[in-house]
C-alpha cells in the first residue's frame, strides 16, 4: 500500500469561521485514520500563539465531548462528512484524547515562528549556530538596518537613487531636515502597526 499525504491550505479573512474549519477538518483526519496515533503525524500551523492555543483547546473539546456522546454541531457535521456511526465516534474520541493527553509533546499545533525555530534547532550545527541560540526580535534595530541598506544603495541603483533624491528634496522644500535616513525609519515604524 502506498502512503499519501497531503498538505492543505485554508486562507480566509479574520471571522470568516477558519479555526472551526481547520479544527473540523483535524478531528476528521483523527478519527477516519486506522492509526490512533496519526496526531503524532499531523502539523498544524497558524500565525498567532492564542490561534494556536484556541486551536488545540477546541480540538481538545471537542474529543472530550465526542466521547461523552454529546452531539455537537462539529459531530454531526463530521459524522454526516465521514459516515462513521456514532459510537465509533464516541469510543475512537475516547481512546485518542487520552493518547494526547499522554502524548501531549507530539500534539503539534503550533505557529510558523514556532515550527521555524524548531527546524533551524534541529540543523544549528549544520548552520553554523550554537546549539543553544536564542532568537531575539527587536523591530526597531531591524528596520533601522533595513534603512541603511536602502541608503547604502544610493549610487548603485539608479532608480532607489533618483527616488531617494527627489524625497530629499521634497523635505527640503519644506523646510524640513533633508536627512532622510530618520524619516525612513520613522515612516518603516508606522508599518509595524
Amino acid at each position: 500500500m502506498q502512503n499519501s499525504s497531503t498538505f492543505q491550505i485554508y486562507n480566509a479573512s479574520a471571522g470568516s469561521g477558519k479555526t472551526f474549519t481547520l479544527v473540523k477538518e483535524y478531528l476528521k483526519i483523527l478519527l477516519v485514520s486506522k492509526d490512533i496515533f496519526v496526531f503524532q503525524k499531523i502539523l498544524a500551523i497558524t500565525f498567532t500563539n492564542k490561534a494556536a492555543a484556541e486551536m488545540k483547546q477546541r480540538v481538545l473539546t471537542g474529543l472530550q465531548e465526542f466521547s461523552e456522546g454529546k452531539k455537537t454541531p462539529v459531530f454531526l457535521i463530521i459524522q454526516q462528512e465521514t459516515g462513521l456511526e456514532a459510537i465509533e465516534i464516541e469510543k475512537k474520541s475516547k481512546k485518542i484524547l487520552y493518547l494526547i493527553l499522554q502524548n501531549y509533546a507530539a500534539f503539534h499545533i503550533t505557529t510558523i515562528d514556532s515550527f521555524t525555530h524548531k527546524i533551524i534547532k534541529s540543523f544549528a550545527f549544520d548552520l553554523g549556530l550554537s546549539q543553544n541560540f536564542e532568537v531575539e526580535m527587536n523591530a526597531t534595530d531591524l528596520l533601522d538596518k533595513a534603512v541603511e541598506v536602502l541608503i547604502s544603495k544610493i549610487g548603485i541603483d539608479e532608480k532607489l537613487t533618483q527616488v531617494l533624491i527627489e524625497y530629499a528634496i521634497d523635505k527640503s522644500d519644506d523646510d524640513k531636515s533633508w536627512d532622510i535616513s530618520r524619516s525612513l525609519a520613522e515612516f518603516s515604524k508606522i508599518l509595524l502597526n
